[in-house]
């Protein structure tokens, strides 16, 4: 075997990370493609991350629950699971963007993180979240006790817009500098854990 230390552009090669931004809601109507639209663009010039990709969870169309076996053994019987469990695999880092129903989570977001289990294993995740007077803050707060069973890491630094289609102009969503400097300190951060959780996800 080969000891010789990595010349130190290998070693940042292999430090390759990829951000999810993921859209949790999935009913007709919803703002949340317009946010993550913004952050995807927003992280991506940040250039902290290798690679951005904008994930909808409409686009996997996930029944309830319909695998045989326990996920953590991954022998899936469906190919929307095994769509879904290459692509949470292929994630480094996620930001869930994600609205408030009834004080929790959407349905859509709490049976995706369901669905698959070591592909979520140590990895960073944080949000940006929206709604009304309370921009999402008690759905994260929920959805938090699920990801620490998923051993994902939920880190504090966080997005939060209340009534964010106030924010909207010609289709887009317009942050203001609070939300600016949030957006840029949370891929920091995720940066900085995803590359210390690497390890453990060799």
């Amino acid at each position: 075997m080969d000891t010789t230390p990595q010349p130190l552009k290998d070693r940042k090669q292999t430090m390759a990370s990829k951000l999810q931004i993921i859209i949790a809601s999935t009913r007709p109507g919803r703002v949340g493609p317009v946010l993550a639209k913004w952050l995807a663009d927003f992280a991506a010039a940040q250039g902290a991350f290798d690679s951005v990709e904008l994930v909808d969870l409409l686009d996997f169309k996930l029944p309830v629950y319909d695998e045989p076996k326990h996920p953590r053994l991954q022998q899936y019987e469906h190919d929307h699971t095994k769509g879904w469990s290459k692509s949470v695999a292929s994630g480094d880092a996620y930001v869930f963007v994600t609205p408030e129903y009834n004080y929790g989570p959407t349905p859509a977001l709490v049976n995706a993180l369901n669905y698959v289990y070591s592909e979520w294993n140590y990895k960073p995740a944080s949000f940006l979240s929206y709604g009304g007077i309370s921009g999402g803050l008690r759905a994260v707060q929920v959805t938090k006790d699920l990801l620490t069973t998923l051993k994902v890491v939920p880190i504090m630094e966080a997005v939060v817009a209340p009534f964010p289609w106030e924010s909207f102009k010609d289709g887009a969503f317009v942050p203001n500098d609070t939300q600016v400097g949030a957006a840029k300190v949370m891929v920091s951060e995720l940066k900085r854990w995803s590359d210390a959780l690497k390890t453990l996800r060799a």
